[in-house]
């Protein structure tokens, strides 16, 4: 057996690996180490260990911020989590028409920042709204602005966790119970809700979790509501507090790592449920059920279409709502505060390379964990730097690229306040989704194919590149499409790091927003939707297309 020096495909495999490692962990594990360390230091740079925390904890105001954010995270995840488990389960258990328009319908505000809900929900409630009256003597901002639209901005995140768990249901089960006599109801309580118990959980944990940690909608609609989330940026850009923003940043870390600590438990339990007789289950018709599961869904749909197309509507609107009149002044950025038609333009800039070098750097990293034969304690520690980001929230992320790439004594200080970290931290933001969706593809396809490659003396990455890479090419363009929509969408995780040449189509809503430009940041907003979904169409037509040449050349072999 040739030694490692004498194997070249151990030799680049290796390298690989450890190239790999380095990267990682310099775009994702030490900004999060700088962020803790700035915790324990004052503003003169002194370390006082503790103090920061135990300080800014004894503050009345302190408290306050903790139980409004903790409130309006319960309440909209005891609001979305019961909406989105009947419409998903709608979408898998019924045999109601139009399924696939109430699919597209539901995952629409993914393709929008989460400001923009609640800017449609000022237009609708707010000093001038259209419903205003509804609102009797209350307001929108404030709490119950900010639970609105977070349901909106969560709604399509825990959607897509009950449609998966439903799509497992093990149609054995229900026969079953049918054959004893048991009625709909019965096997509702005693089969289908017990199989989505861990799915339930994981629903609940990412929605707080979610909600807790979001930027946009309190900074937009949270008025004289202040959560944690808004106090970061308040002391990170308005007073220069590093330190009580690492502060800040460290406490609002916790949910997110309790969240993903509990959900990596879940998902392991959640494997051991299927077997290996499992029968998929089909809905068989039932008329009232049908038509009462259509009946929710039109509503939950078409609520979501109206928070949408009132912004879009909006943007063309004269003068809102005293002069209905169409016009498209809104659209011209360049005339107003926020970064004008640049801004938008660097967002496409952003979304082309993070779609690009994301894409590249994620499958390449799955391809080398799942298949590397060497160095495993090393592909170890790159699955967990792969999986850290999820428990890792947007703010905090971006606050730690501060820390870390600002620093004059850092080699890379020369990205900071380019285009370049901007990439980088939207890379390693949404990094551990696509690591996923590219180690389950990795994962279908057999491994013998390396296997007879090398005993034939063929380079492992003339295999990647000639047999992984084109079995594999769908599941890419999917990465690719995720990485694309989320750059044109984030606020979070770059609103710290943009400069005024790189500002982002996502940040200019929130700073036209900031100036009262809000027919102009509803405009911005629906243009980054626009631009979204078209992408996202032009994504599926092209995944499609090479799915069908792809079983055309299986079928000719």
């Amino acid at each position: 057996m040739p030694s490692f020096w004498q194997d070249s495909n151990r030799l680049v495999l290796g390298t690989i690996t450890l190239l790999l490692v380095l990267l990682l962990s310099t775009i994702i594990l030490v900004p999060l180490f700088q962020i803790l360390r700035q915790s324990f230091f004052d503003t003169a740079h002194h370390f006082i260990f503790l103090h920061n925390f135990i300080d800014y904890l004894s503050q009345t105001k302190s408290l306050r911020l903790i139980q409004n954010s903790l409130f309006v995270s319960i309440v909209s995840t005891l609001i979305v989590v019961p909406i989105a488990f009947w419409f998903a389960y709608a979408l898998m258990r019924s045999c109601m028409p139009l399924k696939p328009l109430f699919r597209y319908a539901s995952f629409m505000p993914l393709l929008a920042p989460s400001l923009l809900p609640a800017i449609s929900f000022v237009y609708l409630f707010g000093h001038q709204g259209f419903l205003k009256p509804w609102m009797g003597g209350s307001t929108i901002y404030g709490a119950w602005g900010i639970i609105f639209g977070e349901c909106f901005y969560v709604f399509p995140h825990i959607l897509m966790i009950f449609l998966s768990a439903l799509s497992l249901s093990d149609a054995r089960l229900y026969e079953a119970a049918q054959s004893m006599g048991a009625n709909s109801v019965r096997k509702f309580f005693t089969i289908t809700l017990p199989t989505l118990k861990y799915a339930l959980v994981s629903a609940i944990l990412v929605s707080f979790t979610l909600v807790i940690t979001d930027f946009g909608v309190p900074k937009v609609i949270g008025g004289d509501f202040p959560v944690l989330a808004t106090e970061i940026y308040k002391h990170v850009i308005g007073q220069q507090n590093f330190s009580l923003g690492a502060t800040v940043g460290v406490l609002l870390l916790i949910p997110s790592v309790i969240t993903f600590l509990v959900d990596s438990l879940v998902q392991r339990k959640q494997k051991a449920v299927l077997g290996s007789k499992f029968v998929l289950y089909t809905s068989k018709k039932a008329p009232i059920f049908d038509a009462m599961m259509f009946a929710f869904a039109l509503f939950v749909a078409t609520l979501l279409l109206i928070i949408l197309g009132v912004s879009f509507f909006a943007s063309f609107v004269k003068f809102w709502p005293y002069d209905l009149s169409l016009v498209l002044k809104h659209y011209d950025f360049d005339s107003m505060d926020g970064g004008g038609w640049n801004s938008y333009f660097n967002s496409l800039t952003l979304a082309f390379w993070s779609a690009l070098l994301g894409t590249i750097l994620v499958f390449i990293t799955a391809y080398v964990v799942e298949r590397g034969k060497i160095f495993s304690f090393l592909r170890s520690f790159l699955k967990l730097l792969a999986l850290l980001p999820m428990a890792v929230p947007g703010l905090v992320l971006g606050l730690g690229y501060i820390f870390f790439f600002n620093h004059p004594s850092n080699p890379l200080n020369g990205i900071y306040q380019t285009m370049g970290i901007l990439v980088v931290c939207t890379v390693a933001h949404f990094f551990t989704t696509s690591y996923i969706t590219a180690t389950t593809t990795i994962k279908q396809i057999d491994d013998e194919f390396e296997d007879v490659a090398e005993s034939m003396g063929v380079a492992c990455y003339a295999t990647f590149f000639k047999v992984i890479v084109p079995i594999a090419t769908p599941s890419i363009l999917q990465i690719a499409r995720y990485f694309f929509v989320n750059a044109m969408t984030t606020v979070s995780a770059v609103v710290f790091l943009y400069s005024p040449s790189t500002t982002l189509a996502s940040v200019a809503v929130l700073n036209m927003d900031d100036a009262g430009d809000i027919s102009a940041a509803a405009a911005m907003a629906t243009l980054i939707v626009v631009t979204s979904l078209s992408v996202t169409l032009l994504f599926n037509a092209l995944s499609h297309f090479i799915f069908k040449q792809s079983q055309q050349w299986r079928k000719s072999r």
